[in-house]
């Protein structure tokens, strides 16, 4: 990093540059540099910006130019959040900028998140939105975005939105000011991936212990969708010494149309990057869904246990165990590094154990053969007679986690 800390306000200045210029008066008045940088493409600015408009459309060459030059309000917001986001992605790889704050309706929300997805983890991104609410995990992707609710739509100053924008900027200028004095990062110690759900915690609390006592740092991610994407995007950056893998649950929803799917291409990055990995069919015996009246009326006379209000989970078919264990299968053979499979013959879950709401031997069996099946060699696959929370399944995993780590690292 070069220069002195800045933070940029970032925002459609031809349509809300009174909200934005507000929001940068505030934090230059508490001490901060800032640059206001407009990405309106429908018109002129109302107040200047420090980075203009012009000049981030320079930066896509003359192709960009011309389609801004056409004058499409759909086409326009999506070229100028592809160039802004190149364009401050660059600014903060070359320049001290440290912090970042917008605010916007759909098309605002549309831009100013794009360039936040584009800036790494740990940068302050807190993006001011009428749409903060409901669904937002398309503007969210796997970034640390704070969204704050407008309350009222961003279009002038007034009791409220002063408020709100007030408190947004002091957020921005809170974690600021506090993350530039924090000591506590410690990047000495090489990061281990592992996936979690609850009941997979036993095993995955007694792995990470493990793991810390070998002089390991374990980043746990919440196998809900929206953790396997985030895993499986610092997987691909390369982040990570080794992955362990043990809560796929994420696929059964994927297969089955739950509410935590991480997409198809789950397992995929590991697959691509080399990382040492191991993978067990961790609460693969339970499809997520909300409250039971959402559960898909093609369901009805399955077998179901209410979690809690809100959630009810559905025990996975022999049929879709076949699948499930067939996609692990093929994913573990694609594996370019060091990849193990341990299966837990004596239950998924916690839940899932004999004696237990979702314990089906013929399902679990169903899974493991087709397992089996599709590996490209029997010597990726070890079957522990332990179900996925005891001791022992977790200590083998971290054993043969650390034995892959050896061998890519060469025997050292």
């Amino acid at each position: 990093m070069t220069g002195d800390p800045y933070v940029v306000v970032v925002g459609t200045l031809d349509s809300k540059g009174e909200e934005h210029q507000y929001v940068a008066g505030l934090l230059t008045e508490w001490g901060c540099s800032v640059k206001l940088v407009d990405v309106g493409c429908l018109g002129d600015p109302s107040v200047t910006p420090d980075i203009s408009f012009q000049e981030i459309v320079r930066s896509g060459g003359a192709e960009a130019r011309r389609l801004l030059g056409e004058k499409d309000r759909g086409k326009s917001v999506g070229l100028v959040s592809q160039l802004a986001a190149d364009y401050i992605a660059e600014l903060s790889r070359t320049s001290n900028l440290v912090g970042i704050i917008s605010l916007g309706g759909g098309g605002g929300t549309a831009i100013g998140t794009a360039i936040m997805r584009r800036l790494p983890i740990g940068l302050p991104k807190v993006m001011v939105s009428t749409l903060a609410s409901g669904q937002t995990s398309h503007y969210l992707g796997t970034k640390d975005i704070v969204l704050f609710p407008s309350l009222v739509d961003v279009s002038g100053l007034n009791r409220i939105s002063r408020q709100v924008f007030r408190q947004a900027a002091a957020a921005l200028f809170g974690m600021v000011e506090r993350g530039a004095d924090s000591a506590e990062v410690n990047e000495d110690k090489p990061l281990i991936a592992a996936s979690m759900f609850g009941n997979t915690t036993e095993c995955v609390d007694h792995a990470r212990m493990l793991l810390e006592e070998a002089g390991y740092e374990v980043l746990v991610f919440h196998a809900t969708g929206a953790g396997g994407m985030m895993m499986e995007s610092l997987i691909a950056e390369g982040a990570f010494a080794g992955v362990l893998d043990l809560t796929t649950t994420e696929l059964a929803d994927e297969v089955a149309g739950g509410v935590l799917s991480a997409g198809p291409d789950r397992l995929g990055a590991a697959a691509e990057s080399g990382v040492p990995t191991v993978i067990a069919p961790g609460c693969l015996d339970m499809v997520n869904f909300g409250e039971p009246e959402t559960v898909p009326e093609q369901y009805a006379d399955r077998l179901f246990y209410h979690h809690n209000p809100q959630v009810t989970l559905m025990r996975t078919s022999v049929a879709e165990s076949q699948d499930l264990g067939a996609r692990i299968g093929a994913a573990a053979s694609a594996y370019t590094g060091p990849v193990s499979v341990l299966f837990p013959r004596r239950g998924l879950s916690v839940i899932g154990m004999e004696g237990q709401a979702f314990y089906n031997e013929e399902a679990d069996g169903a899974l493991l053969e087709a397992l089996k099946g599709s590996l490209k060699s029997d010597k990726f696959l070890t079957v522990l007679d332990h179900s996925i929370n005891d001791r022992e399944f977790a200590a083998a995993a971290v054993d043969k986690l650390l034995s892959l780590i050896k061998i890519k690292d060469g025997g050292r």
